[in-house]
């Protein structure tokens, strides 16, 4: 999608647009850090986690394992979110503290590398959907260019062709996508020897993802038989990547993709990248806050129930800055994500 119909203000204002937006929204106490919020969160999220497992002990070998799986697959996912709040420091200022919980949610409970998420998604926040800088619209799995569709070859031409289709069936397999990609970002070198992903903590992210799966495969070994195991297994990493695939999935998919010529300043660089998600406070809750990505991206440290209040005066902003504001239902962010997915591929089936 083209950025060029867009209508701007004047370029000698560009630089202090956000700068307004910033006063404001600080002036509001929105970027103040909420304690108490985060307390009874991550207690909340924990205490369901834990008893979750606690209850796959008890059940011991059961078929009822496998329901089971289904809820921990969204306990899991709502730790996961926990570790995305961390890595942006929404919860606390400082490094230490925000690093032990994205250590603790990202590599103990849920298995993937704290380090290597928060270098991939930071590159995505300092260029959303840039092609050529934006991690998460890289080809390869799926493509989001048309040019990307016609690079492909062999399986992967297969796949771009009907990816639209695919898309729900492929997020099944996203929870093992992200496992290996946590292994390969901690092992994998430069042929100069150099490590490919930064990471501070290297072996202790290591060690604790060792920790992680030896705690998982002896849990469920240790109450039910090895095909119940695997079964569960199978069922709780594919809704985990299910989930997760669908939380993200409507933040972007669909929206503009800049390229090096759209000189885009950072207001209009995050807001025209971006989507909301409009919905009740379930729908907060379920998402995990990321349904206001457009004000998440604006200020990636403002803590998650702060996102709600901020929405209006960002949404205010836009109007006044002559920005377009996208905002849509959760069923018509999905056709708006896959209908472009189905776009890109439209090349190859012509």
């Amino acid at each position: 999608m083209a950025l060029g119909a867009v209508a701007e203000p004047p370029v000698r204002r560009r630089g202090s647009d956000y700068a307004q937006l910033s006063r404001r929204i600080s002036q509001a106490g929105l970027l103040e850090r909420r304690p108490g919020w985060y307390v009874t969160r991550i207690a909340l999220t924990l205490g369901a986690f834990v008893a979750g497992w606690v209850a796959v002990f008890l059940l011991g070998d059961s078929w009822w394992q496998l329901p089971l799986a289904a809820l921990m697959a969204v306990a899991t996912t709502q730790v996961a979110f926990l570790g995305h709040d961390a890595g942006h420091r929404q919860m606390f200022r400082r490094r230490g503290p925000s690093e032990l919980v994205g250590l603790l949610a990202g590599n103990v409970a849920v298995g993937i590398s704290y380090g290597w998420w928060v270098d991939k998604h930071n590159r995505h926040h300092a260029n959303p959907n840039h092609e050529d800088e934006d991690p998460d619209v890289g080809a390869g799995a799926l493509v989001w260019t048309p040019e990307q569709a016609l690079e492909t070859r062999g399986i992967n031409r297969w796949l771009a062709k009907r990816q639209a289709y695919l898309f729900f069936p492929m997020l099944l397999l996203e929870g093992l996508s992200l496992h290996v990609a946590s292994i390969r970002a901690i092992l994998g070198r430069e042929p100069d020897g150099r490590y490919t992903t930064p990471m501070r903590h290297r072996a202790v992210e290591a060690a604790l993802l060792v920790v992680h799966t030896v705690g998982y495969v002896a849990l469920l070994l240790a109450v039910m038989s090895p095909v119940k195991a695997l079964l569960f297994a199978v069922v709780h990493q594919a809704l985990w990547g299910l989930y997760m695939g669908c939380a993200f999935a409507p933040n972007h998919k669909g929206m503009p993709m800049p390229t090096a010529e759209d000189e885009l300043d950072f207001l209009r660089k995050q807001v025209l990248t971006s989507r909301n998600v409009r919905g009740s406070r379930l729908v907060d809750t379920t998402l995990g806050g990321l349904n206001y990505q457009i004000e998440h991206h604006l200020f990636p440290n403002m803590p998650r129930a702060n996102l709600r209040r901020a929405q209006p005066i960002v949404r205010a902003y836009c109007v006044e800055q002559g920005i377009p504001y996208a905002e849509t239902g959760l069923i018509e962010s999905y056709r708006q994500a896959l209908g472009h997915l189905h776009d890109v591929g439209r090349p190859l089936r012509g």
